[in-house]
């Protein structure tokens, strides 16, 4: 089957992924473009998984204030090199995790971390099984998983915080 540029070219806008490997998961996928970004992710999992041990000392902070200035949000986003937490999607990506922060409040990163008195459901409380905000198909871990495969290293969320108004 013949993969077109233009398959190939939808597939790494869509996945950030290099274009041979965009070319590959479309030939393994018969030129389906839904199935080879989903087999794109998947390796992207896979290759998350053998980076989650890996020291993350560099990183930065990401801030989002709400429009009505009532409502902030800081998360701390680490990585393994100061390379990439220059770049601007690491600075992209640690901004809209604190949006997500002051937009859905959860009070703990992972289930690992939840207070056994919490009242709120799993996915409710921990930030990484949130529903990504910009796009609620995705979960915060899957948003940070594509950031890991973009990258090629590990990509924790240390602490947050978030503040509101009379809150």
């Amino acid at each position: 089957m013949d993969i077109t540029v233009e398959a190939v070219k939808e597939v790494r806008k869509r996945t950030s992924a290099g274009m041979l490997d965009c070319k590959k998961a479309l030939e393994q996928c018969g030129g389906n473009i839904t199935e080879a970004i989903e087999a794109l992710r998947q390796k992207g999992y896979a290759e998350a998984q053998k980076r989650a041990e890996r020291v993350v000392s560099e990183g930065i902070i990401g801030a989002y204030i709400h429009h009505n200035s009532r409502i902030a949000a800081l998360v701390e986003l680490n990585c393994e090199t100061d390379f990439v937490a220059r770049t601007d999607d690491f600075r992209q990506l640690a901004n809209d995790i604190a949006m997500q922060i002051a937009a859905t409040g959860p009070v703990c990163v992972s289930e690992e971390d939840m207070p056994p008195d919490c009242s709120l459901l799993p996915d409710e409380a921990c930030l990484l099984l949130q529903p990504y905000v910009k796009d609620p198909s995705r979960s915060i871990s899957d948003i940070i998983t594509d950031a890991i495969a973009r990258t090629g290293e590990n990509i924790k969320i240390g602490k947050f915080s978030r503040i509101e108004v009379g809150g």
